[in-house]
């Protein structure tokens, strides 16, 4: 497991390199691409990673999806029939 003070200095520089609303072009992309994949795929919310990359629920769930990551479906209380206790 990566120590916190990696994560945070990560966590910052990528927030610097990708202010909110610049665009995001070429390795830099691909880069943010393929760690926002790895973080989601550790089990990630997409809310979770927009807050962490400073960018909107939209954008990450774009980004995700052009990098070919299968988005899980919404959590919580699923609605069907009830095991049978017994």
């Amino acid at each position: 497991m990566r120590s916190p003070e990696r994560t945070s200095h990560e966590e910052a520089r990528v927030a610097e390199t990708l202010k909110k609303g610049s665009r995001v072009t070429g390795a830099a992309r691909d880069k943010l691409a393929a760690d926002l994949k790895k973080k989601y795929d550790g089990g990630a919310s997409i809310r979770a990673l927009a807050e962490e990359t400073g960018r909107s629920y939209g954008f990450v769930h774009r980004m995700l999806s052009e990098s070919g990551v299968t988005l899980r479906g919404r959590g919580g209380a699923t609605r069907g029939k009830k095991a049978a206790a017994g």
